[in-house]
């Protein structure tokens, strides 16, 4: 990877010259680290770091705090990275102005670069809003996890025409309301072809086919590491569960049998000062 920073547009430039790109979602430096030394373009810090961190059920009790502080972490471990930021739960719903507010304490205080919307129709007036104050936003349809509670499941989207259509033509609002970038979930390959193939911005597809510019997956779904049944488009290339618990489970082994830690992972006082210590005590004991 270069020593310079990607930025939205080497992504554009990449959509132009047919060139596609990797994207991960992970939450922490330590992991971010490892993400921009692998040659990955994109790391979105998403809220699904509710469920992948705290353990929770669905991407819903993220806050603004949670995020940027995680946001933050991960610019840290990761400079060069072009770097996403997602809008968590009712930090964009309540008001057009506390969603700028809100985007820009990712820009300023996390080095965030884009921030991503969960967005319908009726949030086009808030991609435009943190556009015009100068702010890359990454609209994101299709399925829209934080919307569970209304829709009870989330199921692929695009499955009909008159459904497609709807995805379509609020692509292309999204765009034209200042998205810079559009992330498509669960939608049907078909219908993302479509979009990426008309879209003036790169599109990232997360379970939406080959077809998009760019590609998104979860660390923990690539590595391996993720709980139970793994959404249909998701898929492992590494198992690193297994060895992680043997590694852990070794040192545990090693402390209990007294073979860890060995002397020479050990400090010493140094020469001379054990006797004077031995010298103090003995003094101490006869002022007791």
């Amino acid at each position: 990877m270069s020593d310079r920073r990607i930025t939205i547009s080497d992504l554009l430039e990449f959509k132009r010259s047919g060139r596609r790109f990797a994207a991960v979602s992970c939450y922490d430096y330590t992991t971010a680290r490892q993400v921009a030394a692998a040659g990955v373009e994109m790391i979105l810090v998403g809220d699904s770091a509710a469920q992948v961190l705290l353990g929770h059920d669905s991407t819903l009790p993220a806050t603004m705090d949670l995020m940027t502080t995680l946001t933050a972490g991960v610019r840290r471990g990761a400079p060069n990275v072009c770097l996403v930021a997602d809008m968590p739960f009712l930090s964009y719903q309540t008001s057009i102005a506390e969603a700028v507010v809100n985007a820009g304490r990712f820009v300023r205080d996390a080095g965030a670069q884009v921030v991503k919307i969960e967005a319908t129709a009726a949030h086009l007036d808030v991609v435009r809003a943190v556009s015009d104050a100068g702010m890359a936003v990454m609209a994101h349809i299709g399925i829209r996890p934080q919307s569970i509670t209304r829709l009870g499941r989330l199921r692929a989207e695009g499955t009909t025409a008159d459904l497609a259509w709807e995805l379509v033509d609020l692509a292309r609002k999204m765009v034209q309301a200042g998205a810079s970038s559009l992330l498509l979930e669960g939608t049907a390959r078909e219908v993302s072809k479509i979009v990426t193939a008309e879209s003036p911005v790169p599109v990232i597809s997360c379970g939406s086919g080959p077809d998009c510019d760019g590609q998104i997956l979860i660390i923990t779904d690539i590595l391996g590491l993720s709980e139970g049944k793994m959404p249909k488009f998701a898929r492992s290339f590494g198992q690193l569960a297994e060895p992680m618990t043997a590694a852990i489970a070794a040192y545990a082994r090693q402390v209990r049998d007294g073979s860890f830690p060995d002397d020479g992972r050990c400090y010493h006082i140094r020469p001379g000062e054990l006797e004077k210590l031995e010298a103090i005590l003995k003094a101490s004991q006869g002022r007791v």
